[in-house]
Order: structure tokens, then sequence, then C-alpha cells
């Protein structure tokens, strides 16, 4: 390696995945983008294939002979939760490629999100197309919540919100339960979305052809119509808020109380906001608010969201597991953009503004429920 150290990280989601190579001061000079690497979806083999294929092309734009070892390589991956299975992709990852690292260091999304924006401590909550949150303490003790997939979680992810949408229409053609607004404007979306003209015509999207992808993609168009003024819309994407918010809420009760002394403010724990759902902020604002509030949540959070791939935590836990301590920026991963303060959720109301794109911004109308397990 002629004296050069080199550290790879993948974030790895269920729809995509990116991959960067970093030299011994921590500047990326490589990267590759892949699609999703949940092996839970795709089996242990496909997923090391394609982390496989995006080394080679990584190396490649650094380059770095396919055959030179990086130093070590970090899986960041959703649906990496179990050791035992996590272990098995490692050992998966270099029975493939003999060259590809000299060490494997695997672990669940949420690790590499965190290391990128709070190394030393913090809350990661991701909302793409499922969600998984994760504290750690300054100690180094760590706590989940959620992550369970589809199937038996994923609250306040796109998938959920998609979902929501479409049995809200169901459930309010069939008398079922009666939705909160109109349902035209998002019977139409959902027609267009999956080319469908009856109900029945969603039957083979949510069954035969069921596509986890596919069908979370409807919330970035349901977003789209909450900032055009539909209620029913808004509602869902407050109600997905709710949900990130309960997140939240069941992890700042296991994170240390907040301390202050007459010299110093309270403590603010910072929260990583990862995920193509909190690209809808103004939208989630009200129901993550009232959430919190609903909890009584009396901890100062620090929303962030990163300015680089989580595949520099990656890089950064997997230089770590090699003892070497990889520089970084702090100030350049990742900024501010909503700081929530107890004290000003004055009598259930909420207070305060949003930093979106550079500029300070009122959000939408919050629904006055409380508690998001009885939203529609």
């Amino acid at each position: 390696m002629s004296g050069k150290m080199y550290f790879g990280g993948v974030e790895g989601g269920a729809t995509h995945s990116n991959l960067v190579i970093c030299d011994e001061m921590g500047k990326v000079v490589g990267q590759a983008k892949g699609p999703g690497t949940n092996h839970w979806a795709l089996g242990i083999e496909k997923c090391a294939t394609r982390i496989i294929a995006m080394l080679h092309a990584a190396k490649q734009d650094a380059g770095i002979p396919i055959d030179t070892p990086l130093d070590s390589l970090g899986l960041t991956l959703s649906g990496c939760e179990q050791d035992s299975s996590n272990a098995e992709l490692a050992a998966r990852v270099l029975e493939g490629d003999k060259c590809s690292a000299r060490k494997v260091y695997v672990a669940s999304d949420t690790a590499g999100s965190l290391f990128t924006g709070a190394p030393s401590g913090g809350m990661v909550l991701i909302a793409g197309t499922g969600s998984n949150a994760l504290l750690r303490t300054p100690d180094g003790k760590q706590h989940g919540c959620g992550g369970w997939g589809y199937l038996l979680g994923d609250e306040g992810g796109a998938y959920w919100i998609a979902y929501r949408a479409v049995k809200t229409v169901f459930d309010d053609v069939d008398g079922l339960r009666a939705a909160p607004h109109p349902t035209h404007r998002v019977w139409e979306l959902i027609r267009e979305h999956f080319n469908a003209d009856s109900r029945a015509d969603l039957l083979p999207h949510s069954y035969k052809h069921f596509d986890k992808s596919h069908f979370a993609g409807l919330t970035a168009k349901v977003s789209q119509l909450a900032r055009e003024g539909d209620p029913l819309s808004a509602h869902l994407l407050a109600a997905g808020g709710a949900a990130l918010g309960a997140h939240m809420a069941a992890l700042c009760a296991r994170a240390a109380p907040p301390t202050c002394t007459p010299t110093s403010p309270p403590t603010c724990l910072r929260v990583v906001c990862v995920g193509s759902v909190w690209h809808s902020w103004l939208a989630l604002r009200p129901g993550l608010l009232n959430q919190l509030a609903h909890r009584k949540v009396k901890t100062e959070l620090e929303l962030v969201r990163l300015r680089v791939s989580s595949a520099m935590g990656a890089a950064w836990l997997a230089a770590k597991h090699v003892d070497y301590d990889l520089p970084r920026d702090d100030s350049a991963f990742c900024e501010v953009f909503y700081t929530y303060r107890p004290s000003e959720m004055l009598n259930g109301n909420v207070n305060g503004n949003s930093k979106i794109n550079g500029k300070i911004e009122n959000g939408y109308q919050g629904c006055g429920c409380d508690d998001w397990s009885n939203w529609s």
C-alpha cells in the first residue's frame, strides 16, 4: 500500500446503498452506489454479492487495485440486528472476495448513522422505507426501539405511511371506518401510482407482486399533496410524525436525565434524523411535537440532518475495530434543523420554528390527537 491506509464503509438500506473508501486522513477517495442490501429480503449470498460489486466499483474509483485489501470495511445495513447473521454476512463477503478487506465489521444501519452524526453518544432515528431508532449513552450503553420490519413495526416509515393511505381509502369506501378528511385526492394518487382502476387492482401489488420499496414510494407523492394543502395527506404525514415522536419518547426515557446548573444550560440530546421521510419535516412536525408533549418528554432535543452519507460513520466504526482513530470534521458532517425545548411546549401548543434549506419557516397546522396509535 506504499504506506497508505484505506477504510471502507457501507450505508445500506432496503432500497439503495452507498459505499465510501477513506484514506488514513479521513478523506473520501472512492465511492460507489448500489441497490438495497437488507439480507432478510435478499438472503446473505445476494447481499454479499452486492457489497462486493460496490466495493470493486469504489476501488476502481479510488484507483486502488482490486486485489489490494482495505484495512477494514464497515457494513452498517438495514436488518443487521442479529450477531449470528452479522457474523455470517462478514464471513460471506470475505469468502466471496478474499482481497476485500483485512477485517469486515457488520452492524445495524442505525450504528452507521449514529457514529456519523453523534460519535460521543446520542440518538439516531431512521425513517426511510422502514424505521428504526437507537440510543447510545456517553458510557457506551445502547438501547433500541423499533426496527422490526414492515410486518411487526416500521411505524413512521415510508411503507407504513403509504399502507395507511391505502387502508384509509379502503376502509372509508367499505364504511368500516370513516376517513377524517375527503379521500378523493389521495385515491387519485394511489390509482396513478399503482396504475390501478379499482381497489381490486391493488391486490396483486399487496400480495403476489408485492414490492415494499415501490409501495413505499407512494409516500413521496402523499407528501407533495400535503404541501399542496390536501388535509388527508397532511393528516397521514402528521400521523407518521407522531409515530416517530413515539420512538424518540421511548428512548428519551432510557437516556440520562437532563442536568443544569445556575451557570450552564440543560444538556441537549442530539437526534440524527436519517431517511427520505425526513424530507417531509414540515408535515411530520405537528404530530411529532404533539407526541413529545403528550409523552411529557423533558429532554431538550437537537434534531440534525447529515450532510454526508452514513457510510462515513461505517468507515469510522470499521477503523476503530482495527484500533485506528480516523480523523473527522463534525461540523462538516451534520447541521441542526430543529431544537425541541420542553419549556416552549405550553398547554399542549406547539411552538418553535424549523430551519429548512437555510430558511426559517412555519409548519403545517397539526391535528389535535395525542396518541399516534389512534390516528387514521
